[in-house]
């Protein structure tokens, strides 16, 4: 069977770059992938392969049965948003919407996952139990397509014993695959604050209340939970991208605000680690004679990778691309949303490499000169086909 999944993958990696291609040039951001989702449903329906769509917004879930379906379950997920990004490459398939562009690689997962969806629907009767398709919205926005799709209930007609997901990693060459088990990713929560106060003129300090110097200070104070309230070895980022005091050299604003992320991977410091953040928030803005308004939303958990999933999922994977070819993930502290789906279901998020000679100077994940090596979509489709099959038949 595995050279016959090698012949099919073979047989539709052009479908698959030209879906690749399309997706590319018509990206959607976040929540907003109507068209998206349109052209996977055009997909699914010229195969005949049945779906559900608008789950948790433009979420499609596909489904394609073997034989004997509740034999056993399994799911494949693939995201489908862009990002608020200029696209800087100059290639035939660039970016068509203005300061939208693929830059994470989430075409790359769909165009994968309508391959394999192809495979597999051609071998159905060639194994037992049913294989749902993902297609996510909204990865890179909170509150996150993967809760929606569950809040939604995505797996109420039938749960799933396992999910698989994968991600393309500009760090690893073309032919290569990466697993490890647990911790992955990290969680990501956003925080909001707004410093309220009384502003006026910049020569008169003593009648007004400093909001600038009290976020200032807020943002200094803060890094304290990471350096005195954290224990020493519980990986945590606290990080301000965000500082809008709109005065002027002689104006006090009477408000700032304030933008940021909070990232761990431990969930019960998750909970206290925000409490502080509210605390030190509150008192060192009252201090200056200022209110702090503090939104912490809900973000994403952290992704946890199931252990006898993932060594499966490893030991199928060398099966496919050989030992050499296989890497050990480090844990990173970006986030993920399929977190939610991994703190439900025995989960594993792997990676494939797609650093080829052609875009061996492109730019890293969300830039503008962001590039994958298009022949690494036969990794991700083989590679994932291939686990699929083993999965069922283990």
């Amino acid at each position: 069977m595995k050279e016959r999944i090698r012949q099919l993958t073979l047989q539709y990696s052009d479908y698959v770059i030209e879906c690749y291609r399309h997706l590319h040039a018509y990206p959607e951001l976040s929540f907003h992938e109507i068209e998206t989702s349109r052209f996977i449903e055009n997909q699914l329906t010229e195969m005949n392969i049945s779906f559900r769509s608008g789950i948790g917004g433009a979420g499609i879930l596909g489904k394609i049965e073997g034989n004997n379906p509740q034999q056993k379950v399994i799911a494949l997920r693939a995201d489908m948003d862009a990002l608020p990004v200029c696209e800087l490459v100059d290639i035939p398939w660039k970016s068509t919407q203005e300061n939208v562009m693929h830059a994470c690689g989430h075409d790359a997962h769909s165009a994968c996952l309508l391959g394999i969806a192809r495979i597999l629907n051609e071998l159905k009767n060639d194994f037992e139990g049913t294989v749902l398709l993902i297609f996510q919205p909204g990865e890179e926005k909170a509150p996150g397509g993967a809760r929606l799709m569950l809040a939604d209930g995505i797996f109420d007609e039938v749960e799933p014993q396992l999910i698989l997901a994968q991600h393309i990693s500009i760090d690893y060459p073309t032919g290569t695959m990466g697993f490890a088990s647990g911790m992955i990713m990290a969680s990501a929560d956003e925080i909001y604050v707004k410093v309220k106060g009384n502003g006026g003129h910049g020569a008169l300090p003593h009648l007004i209340n400093d909001t600038v110097l009290a976020a200032s200070q807020l943002i200094v104070s803060l890094q304290q939970v990471r350096s005195r309230l954290c224990h020493p070895l519980t990986p945590m980022v606290l990080t301000f991208g965000k500082f809008i005091a709109d005065g002027a050299t002689n104006v006090i604003p009477s408000e700032v605000n304030l933008a940021g992320t909070f990232r761990t991977v431990d969930e019960q410091w998750r909970v206290e680690a925000k409490q502080h953040i509210r605390r030190i928030s509150t008192e060192t803005c009252a201090s200056y004679g200022c209110i702090a308004e503090i939104e912490i939303p809900d973000g994403y958990p952290s992704v946890i990778n199931d252990v006898n999933v993932t060594n499966k999922a490893r030991k199928f994977a060398e099966e496919w691309v050989g030992d050499a070819n296989i890497h050990t993930l480090e844990m990173r502290m970006t986030s993920e949303d399929f977190g939610f789906f991994s703190q439900r279901y025995p989960s594993t998020f792997f990676r494939f490499g797609v650093r080829g000679d052609v875009n061996a100077d492109a730019g890293g994940l969300h830039s503008a000169t962001f590039r994958i090596d298009e022949s690494a979509l036969s990794t991700g489709t083989g590679g994932m086909t291939w686990l699929a099959w083993r999965f069922l038949n283990d």
